[in-house]
């Protein structure tokens, strides 16, 4: 007899070890032996991401195949732009689940015309603002100060629409050179036109990301923008659209992008990711 209870009892507990283990499977706990976490309900579904012309190698590279390989069924439609540009084709239509502009004031426009949602609005990275020539440079400039003797053509994004021109035009009004150099400037569309004007020789130096210079062997650093020529940090922030046709695929993208696995691929590519 008491076999026959022992037999008994663990006939039971195989029988709730086994459905045990089909609802971990079934909700996505085997996560840690490799698997992909899927949501069922998003399989055939599209993210439209509007995001900075400096986060597209950081998507393109790691960021968005990591999520499609996490979500199989979801596809990630990527627009990159000068956070400006982004935010006027927003204004107009533009199909987005998820922005992450560059700078805090495309943001809060976007909030103040409700067509952001702000309780998903993260301020997720910090990047700094350097100072780049050509590689093969013999321009002798070691600070922004020494722009002022620069005679040829110095870099920048258009302040009216590129938060890193923006960020240039603050660091130089700061340090007191900006009416001294302003004929001397070249406005680039966006903070990736900068890079490529630089690098390939067009302009004698400019001002970018430090995650730009970066990401092109063709330029190099002369020295960060001085602690005290920019009152506002670089920040970027990323929120959900309050238009988003793919709310719960913009949620799970938004959700990845807070991952420590998405956070190491940031700072991989030259970010900082801001604690505050």
């Amino acid at each position: 007899m008491k076999s026959m209870k022992k037999v008994l009892i663990i006939a039971v507990i195989a029988m709730i070890a086994i459905v045990c283990a089909s609802s971990a499977v079934s909700a996505g706990w085997f996560d840690f032996l490799g698997g992909s976490s899927t949501d069922d309900s998003l399989n055939g579904t599209e993210v439209h991401l509007a995001a900075a012309a400096s986060l597209k190698n950081a998507y393109d590279d790691k960021l968005i195949p990591m999520f499609e390989e996490k979500y199989p069924g979801v596809k990630v439609v990527p627009t990159y732009a000068s956070s400006g540009d982004l935010q006027t084709q927003i204004e107009n239509g533009l199909e987005t689940d998820v922005f992450m502009s560059a700078a805090n004031k495309q943001m809060n426009k976007l909030i103040n015309e409700s067509l952001i949602d702000n309780d998903t609005n993260v301020q997720l990275l910090e990047n700094k603002v350097v100072l780049i020539v050509p590689k093969d440079s013999t321009l002798n400039i070691t600070s922004f100060d020494d722009l002022k003797d620069v005679n040829g053509t110095i870099a920048i994004g258009d302040p009216e629409s590129v938060p890193a021109g923006q960020y240039a035009q603050e660091a130089l009004n700061n340090t007191g050179i900006w009416d001294s150099i302003e004929s001397k400037l070249s406005l680039g569309t966006d903070v990736t036109a900068v890079l490529n004007q630089v690098a390939q020789g067009s302009a004698d130096c400019g001002i970018v990301y430090a995650t730009d210079a970066k990401s092109n062997d063709g330029v190099k650093v002369v020295c960060e923008a001085p602690d005290d020529a920019l009152k506002t940090p670089v920040i970027y922030p990323v929120a959900i659209t309050k238009n988003a046709t793919n709310p719960d695929g913009a949620k799970a993208f938004l959700e990845f992008l807070q991952t420590q696995e998405a956070k190491d691929i940031f700072v991989e590519y030259g970010f900082t990711i801001n604690e505050k």
